[in-house]
């Protein structure tokens, strides 16, 4: 699941293939390679990606075991959902509040 993480990271950075490949010193097909599963990166290529994005490489390995796990996946999807849930009945009552004020 490292590919995976390393693709999440430069999406989140909205970094294209090419862009992010030229900071880390490398052609566009190895990054695609990498993202893609096909070949895996080197320690070296990890500390770079550690360096440009300011993450520890620990936290990258992390988040990359944490893709793996399922229910890990699950309990996360559920606590962000309550919490937009929580925000929404928020945003809900706020509204009726507003509308009764306005009257």
């Amino acid at each position: 699941m490292l590919h995976k993480a390393l693709r999440l990271m430069r999406i989140f950075y909205d970094l294209s293939q090419k862009d992010l490949a030229e900071k880390l010193g490398i052609s566009k097909s190895y990054l695609s390679e990498i993202e893609s599963g096909k070949k895996q990166p080197t320690l070296d290529l990890l500390n770079r990606y550690s360096s440009i994005f300011d993450i520890p490489l620990s936290s990258i390995l992390f988040f990359s075991e944490n893709l793996e796990s399922d229910v890990k996946a699950d309990k996360f999807k559920n606590f962000i959902s309550s919490k937009v849930i929580a925000i929404l009945n928020f945003i809900a009552e706020r509204s009726a509040y507003d509308a009764t004020v306005k009257e």
